[in-house]
């Protein structure tokens, strides 16, 4: 009988028999107790070793590896349980983070805690929170991760010390943690970062190589920097750029989000179209308008994604975007955040003229020295330029700022052409979702103010289009193709810059209330999908992307009507009738045959994902779902080069291309990720910061093309 055996043997009560929480029993005990002379012992089971290992077991026995920490004091520092589930029946519910009676009892079964009343709450804190309502399990329920802090829980329940005592690291499961990994806000990190310095220039002891930095001498110049576009990324950027004492300039060629929510209402009831402040131009960028999704593929645990959360949860955003495992913040959170975060920048000095358009670069002997900008505002052509001189300019335009690609090839920018996803927007009646993906437990869905989240889902497909004649040099036979920004309880919306050019996208608020579910089905697009349509050069993509968008316009007859076709029809290439079902989109839409919009092997991708989406959601294929044309900004069409480690332009000095527009993110979070990243990266070359910022966040990472 093994250790483990026996130990289950000696009952519970045991462990409480001395109140010294060092107290344990004597290694003898358990052997001279429960030791047995009838077993039955088998051969023991050879193991592969060395090349004979599987490449599972290889993976396997390395993430062990990684996992068997030297824990040297198991009571010190944190502990972290992974993978705790809860029924839903049991759980308050989606909008409670805290620890409940449900969730004690998953804790002491992980610590072997006998009775779990008797454990503090104050000793755990919730990290992570999510819904699981796959089929393939009995119940749904909510999946937690928690961590303990050993001291407090020490302190709180001295008997817990045994238990404690035999914790063991286990991969996926359990995790020693050293110290709390909470990394705080950017500000937090930038003022630590100045400190350091500060104490570096004036003892002996200071920690040079971590951040060994500090504001420039108050008698020299503070270095102009330019930040073009008040995306996240512009907004970090700025945001670390201003904290370290720069003299930071913020530019937008849209408006204020007040002004530019007016803008969008005039767009959206009488159908004016300002082609500066709209859905895609002003502050925040193109995810002001939409989901505010705020989940990413670089890395939710990561030091630089929480320090973006901490960020934004110090601008208002609430706390929950720190625990929930699909955070999301809604149009109507966003609003109030991006004031206050101007409001901060402003107190920090940082100057932001929105209605700026920047036309131009000053260049000299190969080095930005400057921007030439404009009145976006002032549509005549008596619109007067001016000239700003700056020491570095930071790019952080969106996907949509086509004509700034345009100004950076004149100057001989390196631009690459990077592959997007097209397609079209399906639209279910969200009651439809919440049954396909939760049966029963769809009542309690409630509209958003239920015990579960409003359904969503995110469905991916590799298609082949072998079955169709093409031309020999056309475009490449396999695509994948995925859904892309879902917005449960949302809306589409038109997000155009041009009135001769259709798009659209989705959006929601925070509570997802809405009647309607929406989400793209998108294709991924390459040069050779350009090339076959006679689209070359850096820019192919951007044409490739008018060509579609000028089409769908035409097919819903213009006034910004959106061509429709139900799921039904789609399949079967026929128009049933002029009759569809009702849409969210508010300008109106028009039933038309979609398989006129994209080439044939776009369309035939579509199709075969339709019907490969429905035998995971069933039900997915409905009379009631509506096809919307068209979708084609799912991310930039073009890469501007830069170096990976100074985030400079190679083809620029002083020109630092960051975020979504300048093709290194994909999404809220990752592009403020950029920005922060890059911000501490140009202190560095304007000599106000001299440490390593991965240290402390860790290796940067990038987006690429963004799969929401």
């Amino acid at each position: 009988m093994s250790m483990a055996s026996t130990k289950n043997l000696v009952p519970s009560h045991f462990s409480f028999l001395n109140s010294n929480p060092k107290f344990t029993f004597p290694k003898t005990l358990s052997f001279s107790l429960y030791s047995n002379p009838f077993c039955i012992t088998c051969s023991k089971k050879v193991k592969r070793r060395g090349k004979l290992r599987y490449p599972s077991e290889k993976k396997k026995l390395k993430q062990q590896q990684e996992a068997q920490v030297d824990v040297e004091n198991k009571f010190e520092g944190i502990w972290r349980l992974s993978k705790l589930s809860v029924s839903v029946h049991k759980d308050p519910g989606k909008d409670f983070f805290g620890v409940s009676d449900a969730l004690l009892q998953e804790i002491a079964k992980v610590l072997e805690f006998p009775v779990a009343s008797m454990l503090p709450q104050e000793a755990f804190k919730v990290v992570r929170k999510s819904f699981d309502a796959r089929k393939l399990q009995k119940e749904q329920k909510f999946v937690y991760t928690v961590d303990v802090d050993v001291h407090k829980l020490l302190n709180l329940e001295p008997r817990t010390w045994e238990f404690i005592s035999e914790l063991e690291p286990k991969v996926g499961l359990i995790e020693h943690l050293p110290q709390d990994r909470t990394s705080g806000d950017i500000m937090s990190i930038v003022h630590a970062c100045r400190k350091l310095g500060q104490d570096a220039t004036t003892s002996e002891h200071g920690d040079r190589n971590l951040c060994n930095g500090s504001h420039t001498n108050a008698s020299h110049r503070k270095p102009k920097v330019a930040v073009v576009g008040s995306g996240p990324a512009g907004l970090f950027a700025s945001l670390v750029l201003a904290e370290f004492g720069a003299n930071v300039t913020l530019m937008e060629r849209g408006e204020a989000v007040e002004k530019r929510g007016r803008d969008i209402g005039a767009l959206v009831v009488r159908r004016i179209l300002q082609e500066e402040s709209n859905f895609c131009f002003g502050e925040g960028g193109a995810g002001t308008w939409s989901d505010g999704k705020l989940v990413t593929r670089i890395g939710r645990n990561s030091g630089s994604v929480l320090a973006v959360l901490e960020t934004l949860v110090h601008f208002g955003a609430p706390q929950k975007i720190l625990v929930d495992g699909k955070p999301h913040l809604g149009t109507d959170k966003l609003v109030p955040l991006l004031q206050n975060f101007r409001r901060y920048l402003e107190k920090l000095g940082v100057t932001i003229m929105f209605g700026t358009r920047v036309d131009d670069l000053l260049v000299k002997d190969k080095h930005v020295v400057g921007v030439k900008v404009s009145d976006s505002r002032d549509n005549s052509s008596h619109s007067m330029n001016q000239q700003l001189g700056y020491d570095a300019v930071v790019l952080a335009v969106g996907h949509s700022a086509r004509d700034t690609y345009q100004m950076l090839l004149s100057h001989g920018v390196s631009l690459v052409e990077k592959d997007f996803a097209v397609g079209l927007r399906v639209e279910h009646p969200q009651e439809l979702i919440n049954s396909i993906q939760y049966s029963g437990l769809a009542n309690e869905v409630q509209s958003g103010r239920g015990k579960v989240p409003v359904a969503d889902y995110k469905v991916v497909e590799y298609v082949n289009t072998n079955a169709i004649a093409l031309p020999s040099n056309s475009a490449p036979r396999n695509h994948s193709c995925y859904s892309f920004c879902m917005c449960p309880g949302g809306q589409v919306v038109l997000t155009s810059t041009d009135p001769s050019e259709l798009c659209i996208n989705g959006m929601s608020f925070s509570r997802r209330s809405s009647k309607w579910a929406n989400a793209a089905l998108v294709v991924t697009v390459s040069s050779k999908d350009f090339a076959a349509l006679d689209l070359h050069g850096p820019l192919a993509g951007v044409e490739f992307q008018r060509m579609f968008e000028r089409r769908a316009a035409a097919m819903g007859g213009g006034n910004f009507v959106v061509p429709v076709q139900t799921v039904t029809d789609f399949l079967d290439n026929k128009l049933s009738g002029t009759s569809v079902p009702s849409s969210s989109y508010r300008l109106g839409v028009k039933a038309t045959n979609l398989h006129e919009l994209f080439p044939s092997h776009i369309t035939s991708s579509l199709q075969q994902s339709l019907l490969k989406f429905d035998k995971e959601l069933p039900g997915f294929i409905s009379s009631s779902a509506l096809l919307h044309g068209v979708e084609t900004r799912t991310s930039s069409p073009v890469q501007i080069s830069r170096s990976a480690d100074t985030y400079e332009c190679t083809s620029l000095r002083g020109l630092y291309p960051i975020g979504e527009g300048a093709g290194y993110a994909g999404g809220i979070v990752s592009a403020a990720v950029d920005g922060m990243y890059s911000g501490f990266a140009l202190a560095k070359s304007l000599g106000l910061f001299h440490g390593s910022i991965e240290l402390i966040l860790g290796k940067a990472q990038s987006a690429g093309v963004a799969k929401y």
